[in-house]
């Protein structure tokens, strides 16, 4: 269709801190969907978090505008930097201006109404400019006239306003005749009266030593049409941890090419592949791209080649780029455009579109984000949702740049977000697809499929929330559903327990990924939690013969012989260099796992296979990787089977009482190191109390570490001047006396932020 030929959706895809988010900073900057001066690096990432911890933890979409003229295909590019336009920079930033006053009031004003628009524009832009100057004409040395154009820019460019239903070639010879008898070379020549923006860029040239006769005709530069076609571009900015898989997964089913990016100081990683495996699952066309060229630590030759072999593709296929100075960005944003194809669909056809992610905004509801596969929709259209039955209003419709832009209709192809005036989470799932309310009623009749949606991914690590105030128990669901409703990756369902109350049992992807949420709870919601350590979900057979699904240690069956336990294993894939091999091998075997295969990826780099318990992949074997590695190794892992183990649960007991939230499921052999380990570490962490605090681990009813925390002490003879010595012994005998009842009576509240920092040990 002619409305979708010029779109093109596209995601990044990458290990983690290979250049994603500086690469969609070129993107913006380039296309000029953001101005200079309100760049900031990673502008996609949104979150706070984001921004603190350095990685993208959501995927963002983002609409940018782009013309051929300026890298509509990668060979055009080099071919016009090669040339050397005239003004080229300052000639693209006004069409920039232009394209910008068009989004904003459409066409079809009169000459008046875009003067005074670009007028605003230019002032806005801090270009210098003339408005309406008269121009002396000369012939043969002699003034013979003037000439008046709409503008002179940076004294340097003419531009000619015009609004008719086309520009013909007596308007196009009459600028270049003006040109040839004034100082000036190189005028616009730009029509807001056609079906779209036309831009003709008309030079004057005595620089081509040529005869009189070969100037008389006027020329536009090189690769640029009458007729200049403007591409929407829409990127979808992805998260790059293992964590977020998913976000991943579902910003790939609304797009059709990904732009696969390598770092040139580390090669291929295990994010790497994964990623490109989920992008050939979605059949995407792939542009495989080498980033960070301009490193003194690149390695661009034998990265290009590790690249071509994991693809098999030629070497000059792979395009190199430096993201932080922008070097091959432009010629990549023209490669987008000639390999990408443009999106499918009908505008006739019934309405279809699919919900790729969503957030709730307290004041308007739900805001769904849509990729429209077919048909369009537009404010006040009634729609409804295909898995739910929920019926809506669309109060608004808009697009990303990267904040919400409204605009009047969402077409087929292109990536926006729908305001339904829904405000009940359980009514908007991710995956959905939304219809108009008339068709979903007889879709059956009109042979209306939804479309396919996403599978729902089984949760890996099982961690514990409670409020910490008994009160917040209703505001911390609130918030789980809300989150929820923006990363359906998590879920959760209610348990109470005597010692913490009523909270909930949450199912996520990784360890990141739960103090992700943990964290966005607490800064978002601004609720206090306690939050138990992370555990995998165990298979547990009693002596009755009941199969148990313990997800938390909180489920252990207390009181009851166990005679099989059963915990889930992964078959974890490490690239690695071939020098630090021997230290990978010796922490995974500590760790319980052993090596089934080795391949040789060349460049003195292996891909080395193992199977590990899951238990130790979420306990922090990220970090104990990278550490043993020199940062140089990068893992990906996926769940096989359940294997029986030697498990019992260790108690952490304070003053007294089991800290449930505390207690951990661990190998039998481990449980001296780990108790006494947990112990230590929360007698630096928790804060002094006003009595003596006993802190101990315990398992199967035998203490096995001790440690205690001092009473914090106060200064009660401070106030004392002199006087007798009794004076003094008598107010300590009564701190004292005091901190004994305390300690006898005093009961230990764990803040939040200890439950943390034990979490990250």
């Amino acid at each position: 269709m002619e409305e979708l030929k010029n779109i093109r959706n596209f995601v990044i895809i990458a290990h983690i801190d290979h250049g994603k988010s500086t690469l969609a900073d070129r993107f913006l900057e380039i296309t000029q969907t953001i101005e200079k001066r309100k760049m900031k690096d990673q502008v996609l990432d949104q979150m706070d978090l984001e921004r603190e911890k350095g990685i993208t933890i959501k995927m963002q979409p983002v609409r940018m505008l782009w013309h051929p003229h300026r890298g509509g295909k990668a060979d055009s590019t080099r071919k016009a930097a090669e040339t050397g336009l005239l003004h080229e920079d300052l000639t693209y930033k006004i069409r920039g201006i232009l394209f910008q006053v068009r989004k904003k009031i459409g066409l079809g004003h009169k000459e008046q109404v875009y003067h005074n628009a670009l007028e605003i524009e230019f002032k806005n832009a801090g270009l210098s400019f003339e408005s309406r100057k008269n121009i002396t004409i000369k012939y043969d040395g002699q003034s013979i006239g003037t000439y008046q154009p709409d503008f002179i820019v940076e004294n340097k460019i003419l531009i000619e306003l015009k609004a008719l239903p086309e520009i013909g070639r007596s308007q196009t010879e009459q600028v270049w005749s003006y040109l040839k008898g004034c100082d000036y070379k190189l005028a616009l020549l730009v029509n807001f009266g056609s079906k779209d923006l036309e831009i003709k860029r008309i030079v004057y040239d005595t620089a081509r030593g040529s005869s009189a006769l070969s100037a008389l005709s006027p020329r536009e530069s090189a690769g640029v049409s009458d007729q200049i076609e403007e591409y929407v571009l829409n990127l979808i900015d992805t998260p790059g941890h293992v964590d977020f898989t998913y976000e991943v997964s579902r910003a790939l089913a609304a797009v059709e090419g990904a732009v696969l990016l390598v770092d040139a100081t580390k090669g291929v990683q295990a994010q790497t592949l994964a990623n490109l495996n989920l992008a050939r699952k979605q059949n995407l066309v792939i542009i495989p791209v080498v980033n960070k060229i301009d490193s003194p630590l690149a390695r661009t030759e034998d990265v290009t080649k590790e690249v071509a072999t994991l693809l098999k593709v030629q070497e000059n296929e792979i395009l190199h780029i430096s993201a932080k100075d922008g070097t091959g960005v432009k010629e990549l944003l023209g490669f987008i455009i000639e390999k990408v194809p443009a999106p499918k669909g009908s505008k006739e056809a019934p309405l279809r579109a699919l919900i790729f992610d969503s957030l709730y905004d307290s004041f308007r509801g739900i805001v769904t984000y849509v990729r429209v596969y077919d048909g369009q929709i537009t404010a006040n259209d009634k729609v409804s949702f295909f898995a739910t039955k929920a019926d809506g209003t669309v109060k608004e419709v808009g697009y990303f740049l990267p904040s919400e832009h409204p605009t009047n209709i969402l077409k087929t192809g292109e990536i926006g977000y729908i305001v339904a005036g829904i405000k009940e989470t359980e009514l908007v799932h991710i995956g959905d697809t939304i219809t108009t309310k008339l068709q979903i009623t007889n879709y059956k009749s009109q042979n209306i499929v939804p479309l396919p949606g996403y599978e729902n991914p089984k949760p890996m690590v099982y961690v514990s929330l409670y409020p910490q105030d008994v009160d917040d128990f209703d505001a911390l669901k609130s918030a789980l559903l809300q989150l929820k409703l923006n990363d359906p990756s998590f879920s959760f369902e209610p348990e109470s327990k005597e010692a913490l109350g009523r909270g909930f049992r949450c199912g996520f992807l990784g360890v990141l990924h739960s103090e992700i949420i943990a964290e966005r709870i607490q800064r978002e919601f601004a609720i206090e939690i306690v939050i138990s350590r992370p555990s995998v979900e165990f298979q547990v057979t009693t002596e009755k013969r009941m199969d148990l699904s313990v997800k938390t240690s909180t489920d252990w069956p207390d009181g009851e012989k166990i005679l099989l336990v059963k915990e889930p294993w992964v078959k974890l894939e490490v690239i690695v260099p071939r020098n630090f091999f021997p230290q990978v091998t010796q922490l995974l075997m500590t760790l319980g796992g052993f090596s089934i295969g080795v391949v040789d990826l060349g460049e003195e780099r292996l891909l080395a296979t193992f199977e590990v318990p899951l238990r130790q992949v979420i306990a922090d074997l990220y970090d104990k990787l990278k550490s043993v590695s020199q940062g140089m190794a990068s893992m990906d892992y996926e769940i096989i089977e359940l294997r029986p183990a030697d498990l019992v649960k260790l108690e952490i007991w304070t003053a007294g009482e089991n800290q449930d939230a505390l207690s951990v499921i661990i190998p039998r052999k481990d449980t001296y190191k780990e108790g006494k380990a947990i112990v230590e570490k929360l007698k630096k962490t928790l804060p002094p109390q006003l009595f003596e605090v006993s802190l101990q681990a315990a398992c199967e009813g035998r203490i096995l570490a001790r440690e205690t925390l001092k009473a914090q002490r106060r200064d009660v003879t401070g106030a004392l001047y002199g006087g007798d010595v009794t004076r003094k012994k008598k107010l300590l005998e009564k701190q004292k006396k005091g901190k004994k009842e305390l300690k006898a009576k005093g009961k230990i509240n764990i803040p939040s932020k200890v439950f943390l920092e034990l979490f990250r040990s």
